[in-house]
């Protein structure tokens, strides 16, 4: 399921904002658990000292499974505290010093690989070239952005807000390699057909 918010408030995508979709439960970006192409990715993973950056990670399934996988340097970043606050709670061996609550465009660090995984859509699309120029900044040489985008369009104000592949390689071209950037085969059934891989190396200037 997807819940969609009207174009008044999409003027307003701010830490209140995200805070209210949690207190009243609109969280149908939630799977409930870890998106299976980031977790059999991470599967795929044998440097488990990678430092690892989910932002936009919300109840950061993906967080959890990769701490159970023996990463111990993920990093969860979210803008709104709620769910930072739940995530520790269920997991209080998480090093607290790895999650931040802070908006990701202020967000200062240097990591061998971002997760994506419904943070973009949830941009506002204005957004989408300083995003790219972001994760690059953030990305030791040699890292990746490594996730999934959506590849179509809701045909209603978002969030989420949608695209296209086409689109997409305008905003990453400049900063990126592309080594993936294909149809994801293993979406949950619910978005089967409408998800883009991506595998992006960092170019280095």
């Amino acid at each position: 399921m997807l819940i969609f918010i009207d174009a008044y408030d999409m003027l307003h995508l701010d830490e209140t904002f995200w805070s209210s979709r949690y207190k009243n439960g609109a969280t149908g970006w939630d799977i409930g658990h870890p998106s299976p192409p980031l977790y059999q990715y991470l599967c795929q993973l044998d440097n488990k000292s990678a430092d690892v950056l989910v932002p936009g990670a919300g109840n950061a399934h993906e967080v959890a499974a990769g701490w159970l996988l023996g990463f111990k340097r993920l990093h969860l970043l979210d803008i709104s505290l709620l769910p930072i606050q739940d995530f520790l709670r269920k997991h209080p061996s998480f090093p607290a010093a790895q999650v931040y609550h802070q908006d990701f465009f202020e967000h200062k660090g240097w990591y061998d690989l971002i997760l994506e995984q419904t943070f973009f859509c949830a941009l506002d699309p204005a957004k989408r070239p300083e995003y790219a120029k972001k994760v690059h900044s953030l990305l030791k040489p040699g890292g990746r952005l490594v996730g999934v985008l959506f590849d179509r369009d809701f045909g209603v104000d978002g969030p989420p807000f949608g695209g296209s592949a086409e689109e997409y390689r305008a905003y990453f071209e400049p900063y990126f390699e592309f080594e993936k950037f294909e149809p994801c085969v293993n979406s949950i059934p619910a978005r089967m057909g409408t998800e883009l891989f991506i595998n992006l190396k960092k170019l280095d200037f």
